[in-house]
């Protein structure tokens, strides 16, 4: 029972915490995709209370993500009728069912940890420059881009250098004041105080944010924000204007082939997203917990039909999000599914309260987030593991900052697996020689790829030599390492070379030469 009081006490504030954070996202990247601010929230609510229920990860937060709004905004344009769309993610839901069942999760294995890490520091970094401009009041892009290229014609580079010109005082004030009272709650003899952990920093950087906004427009007369500096929930009057907020699918659009397009395109690449999130929320899971990937997509898919059941975006594991679950000290699924309850609870009952909310103050709490995710000690970890660690996971970095994240994943898993194919070649062949004798040992598993090597080391053996191969610690031999060998076997008969082959099996020493056509497997 204290068990459950523990992680229900710590749940709790932490799904507070991640509503702070998504619900501009949600906001955000709903308005990016061309879609109706509502539709983003009821993609929220649905990734928090659906797949958050059925999901087998204990702290992955799922959502609308920035990665979907460029497929996004161009599927509503040439489907043209948003209500077909919200149809094309209901059928998106079903294709991510069925790559569940047939077990496609196993793809997420197949991603390097230097690729994932790398990842996590990027994602860390485009917070805290993406939402600096949020943080000082220059509001031109929106929330949740993770982008290098952005909607309004500028980067991430020249919006940090537009943002020092178009500085608003107000909201500079506000951020600066957030940042702090999120640093304060960090310290450890705060942290740890059995009453401050019921009420978390995030939480205190917006009640904060909204208290000053309020003295410093209406007792010191400074001016006051923007409407689009602040938080824009949609604003329903009465039950019957709220209904009025939902689209359902349009079904005859079925026989629409952009509607197919659409939400095969949606669920492969929500797909690929929701498995980097949560390998890299696993990653940074205190218990070090494991999420089924299988049944992860089943619970995203399952969340997908009834976000577009409902009107809204389509949704995938958001790894920014879940890093601020983590952070926040979230123990259980617990946090998430409550956070979709409190998305739900604040449009019902208190969007006029949440629309006094400075975006600085959120954008404080984003790049506190984005703090965490890329901290020194992480480069510094991959340095000292080595140049084929490190540049995979630099690369990585690198190459999202400059794109976005599903092409600065594929550059990074290219560099990847680049270095593990390398780091294979080297390992698998070794050649030495003593006077007149040499040694070819084979090691490991033996592709085609060493052919070029095996060959000039075997042309540049003399006449009359004695030659050892080595096969007896090899998984594997290509085929054209064994015509390779062969042929400098009946070479070597020529010349006076003497050869030996070596197997587990001691006595098949020259088999090689008597069945060139069979692959050399090790034996016993």
């Amino acid at each position: 029972m204290k068990d459950i009081f523990r992680s229900v006490s710590k749940d709790v504030p932490a799904s507070i915490v991640v509503t702070l954070v998504a619900l501009p996202l949600c906001l955000g990247i709903a308005l990016a995709s061309g879609a109706s601010p509502f539709s983003g929230i009821i993609a929220g609510i649905a990734g928090g209370i659906v797949t958050g229920l059925l999901s087998g990860s204990q702290l992955s937060v799922s959502g609308p993500a920035a990665g979907l709004t460029t497929i996004v905004a161009a599927a509503i344009v040439k489907i043209n009728v948003f209500e077909a769309f919200v149809l094309a993610v209901v059928l998106a839901g079903v294709f991510q069912i069925i790559l569940g069942w047939i077990k496609a999760g196993i793809v997420g294995d197949y991603i390097p940890n230097t690729v994932i890490k790398g990842m996590m520091a990027a994602i860390g970094i485009i917070l805290i420059m993406k939402q600096f401009p949020h943080l000082i009041g220059y509001d031109a892009d929106f929330e949740g881009d993770e982008s290098f290229f952005q909607p309004n014609n500028e980067n991430t580079f020249t919006a940090i250098t537009h943002a020092l010109d178009f500085i608003t005082p107000t909201a500079a004030i506000i951020g600066a004041t957030s940042l702090i009272f999120l640093r304060i709650w960090e310290i450890p003899i705060i942290k740890k105080s059995r009453w401050m952990v019921l009420v978390p920093g995030p939480l205190v950087a917006v009640i904060s944010g909204i208290f000053l906004h309020e003295i410093l427009t209406k007792l010191l007369q400074w001016e006051a924000l923007s409407a689009k500096q602040m938080v824009s929930l949609p604003v329903a009057e009465n039950m019957s204007a709220f209904h009025s907020l939902f689209v359902f699918p349009q079904w005859q659009a079925v026989t629409n082939p952009q509607v197919w397009i659409a939400a095969v395109t949606i669920a492969i690449v929500a797909s690929l997203e929701t498995l980097l999130g949560i390998e890299a929320v696993d990653k940074i899971d205190p218990q070090k917990r494991f999420t089924p990937p299988n049944r992860e997509l089943v619970a995203q898919g399952v969340g997908n039909i009834v976000s577009g059941f409902f009107g809204g975006l389509p949704i995938t594991s958001v790894v920014v999000r879940s890093s601020a679950n983590v952070s926040a000290g979230a123990q259980t699924k617990l946090s998430t599914i409550l956070h979709g309850f409190l998305l739900l609870l604040s449009v019902l009952f208190i969007p006029h309260l949440l629309n006094k909310i400075p975006l600085a103050a959120l954008a404080a709490v984003l790049i506190f987030t984005g703090y965490k995710l890329a901290k020194v000690s992480l480069f510094r970890e991959f340095y000292k593991k080595g140049w084929n660690q490190f540049i995979p996971f630099l690369v990585t970095i690198i190459a999202i900052l400059l794109s976005d994240l599903l092409i600065g994943i594929i550059i990074g898993l290219l560099v990847g697996f680049y270095f593990i194919l390398k780091n294979n070649f080297r390992t698998s062949v070794a050649f030495v020689s003593d006077g007149n004798n040499y040694l070819l040992r084979l090691r490991k598993d033996v592709s085609f790829l060493n052919k070029p090597i095996i060959k000039s080391r075997l042309d540049k053996i003399p006449s009359g030599a004695y030659v050892l191969i080595d096969a007896s610690r090899a998984d594997y031999i290509d085929k054209d390492i064994i015509d390779e060998i062969n042929q400098f076997i009946g070479r070597a008969a020529i010349s006076g070379i003497q050869v030996e082959i070596k197997k587990k099996n001691f006595n098949q020493y020259h088999r090689l030469l008597a069945e060139p056509e069979k692959d050399l497997q090790p034996e016993g």
